[in-house]
């Protein structure tokens, strides 16, 4: 089933092009990698899909209009660097977590029981639950970013979004958080659209890429990235470096 169709979707900013003409489609389970050079246009994408820039084009969700959709209640979102350098910062793990079911209620907004079994089920599955009661700032960079993972998903989203979420991190982290993200697409069929800068990383994961330079240059899986002309052109011999690893 789609879930996500896009068409014809183009950006500016301040009269400088962002996006042109981006089209493609994402069916329910799919785990796409957006790739391309830095200033390419992948977190305007994204922007772009949570409503918060303009566009020109159209961006539809399950058949519905993109402003007939309730974002907060299907889409679960990780941004771009997050994190809580004030060691003091006057929040729990828990209640940070907690935050992602507050912002999907409607006024009065009022947490429940269920809201907080929700928050401790999520934290158990990406195991930090230990770490519930700590001040978030006092985390390190993974725990933190595996806190906010759990806020994105204490809703149950059927579409997770994450900009570029281990930019951050050390390698092992790195590694472990992508583990996570593939286990929760995988098992729970959520559909992830994942920003990096790094595809040879993320086509270990994703089932397909989708690669940008303003314009949609790729969209398929990483076995066709790894046979396209248009990205052999784009690469050299850096696209068989790429492929290798893999």
């Amino acid at each position: 089933m789609k879930i996500i169709e896009i068409e014809g979707l183009s950006v500016k900013y301040h009269n400088i092009e962002a996006l042109e003409g981006v089209s493609f489609e994402a069916e329910s389970g799919d785990y796409i990698g957006i790739v391309g050079p830095n200033g390419s246009g992948k977190t305007t994408l994204i922007k772009a899909i949570l409503g918060l820039v303009q566009f020109e084009g159209s961006i539809s969700f399950q058949g519905k209009n993109f402003s007939d959709w309730a974002l907060s209640r299907h889409v679960g979102y990780l941004p771009q660097k997050v994190s809580f350098l004030d060691k003091s910062f006057p929040a729990t793990a828990k209640e940070i977590v907690l935050s992602g079911v507050y912002c999907c209620k409607k006024f009065p907004k009022r947490l429940t029981h269920e809201d907080y079994a929700a928050a401790e089920e999520t934290m158990s599955a990406l195991g930090v639950i230990n770490l519930k009661n700590r001040l978030i700032g006092k985390l390190s960079g993974g725990q933190q970013q595996r806190i906010l993972l759990a806020r994105a998903l204490v809703h149950s989203p059927e579409v997770l979004i994450l900009d570029e979420p281990t930019v951050a991190l050390d390698p092992q982290s790195r590694e472990g958080f992508y583990e996570i993200v593939e286990k929760l697409n995988r098992e729970k069929q959520v559909t992830i659209l994942l920003v990096s800068h790094d595809t040879g990383s993320i086509g270990k994961y994703a089932s397909k890429l989708l690669y940008l330079d303003k314009q949609m240059i790729f969209y398929g899986t990483f076995e066709e990235f790894c046979k396209s002309s248009k990205m052999t052109d784009c690469f050299g011999p850096g696209q068989h470096i790429i492929c290798h690893r893999h």
